[in-house]
């Protein structure tokens, strides 16, 4: 296939692309960026790029558009397809819970896939919204609300399984009736990737990982992948692995009607 690329070296990557082939062609070429570049926001582009394995940021070009002389312009916000260099993943039976935070667990009741615009919401505003810029969380928003089932009507608690397109959900942590921490994502076959998270009281974000890998595990999900490596994702029991490694264990996860 023919590839594209920007001016300073960056992939490019269109609506009318082959994800999964962009993919094998940047493992095969050796292509050495995080990032690729893409300009489309649309639920269904977002989603081919999420069922490829990449993570998708996105940035804004401020320019002359935010100026006070132009009012009326807006600012020009493009997509960041993500492939790390190098992947946090946890495998379950890797999981580490330290005695200092075994104390803490039971004080929680995790919600799987509840709350999840103001989880969204208050991520932006916890940590800005360099990445999680509008028209992105406009996108996930949008995969999320095509993807929903109609309720089953049975009156039981929903459940969180893998998926075999991409579905953005999120969990949330409570104490005494209030929301203490929470991190939203995307489902695509048996892996949740995380994409953000935030917690309002001390020990309530690690609280929140340890239980949500617990319940992924419950269900059926081969691994969580946390994304970009971090110690404190290494200290609870994530390995750092390839692009290679990663896009092997993802496709293997694949359920039918994904391809």
């Amino acid at each position: 296939m023919l590839l594209r690329y920007t001016m300073s070296g960056y992939l490019y990557i269109s609506p009318e692309d082959d994800c999964h082939a962009i993919v094998d062609a940047m493992l095969a070429t050796g292509y050495n960026e995080e990032f690729c570049i893409a300009e489309d926001f649309s639920p269904e582009f977002g989603a081919k790029l999420m069922e490829a394995g990449f993570l998708i940021m996105s940035a804004k070009v401020p320019g002359e558009s935010e100026s006070e002389e132009n009012e009326n312009s807006k600012p020009f916000y493009f997509s960041l397809p993500k492939l790390h260099l190098e992947r946090s993943a946890l495998f379950f039976e890797n999981l580490k819970i330290k005695k200092s935070i075994k104390r803490f667990l039971n004080r929680y009741e995790l919600r799987p896939d509840a709350d999840f615009e103001h989880i969204v919401d208050r991520c932006v505003e916890k940590h800005g919204g360099d990445w999680l810029t509008p028209p992105l969380v406009e996108c996930i928003k949008k995969i999320r609300l095509s993807s929903i089932n109609s309720a089953s009507g049975n009156g039981e608690p929903q459940r969180l399984l893998p998926a075999a397109r991409a579905y953005p959900a999120s969990f949330a942590l409570y104490r005494d009736g209030k929301l203490a921490a929470g991190e939203f994502g995307v489902v695509c076959g048996g892996v949740y990737t995380s994409y953000s998270g935030f917690y309002e009281e001390d020990n309530a974000g690690t609280v929140q990982i340890i239980l949500t890998a617990k319940y992924l595990q419950e269900q059926g999900f081969l691994f969580f992948d946390l994304g970009m490596p971090m110690d404190y994702k290494n200290s609870l029991g994530a390995v750092n692995i390839s692009p290679n490694e990663f896009v092997r264990l993802f496709r293997n996860a694949a359920l039918p009607g994904s391809g």
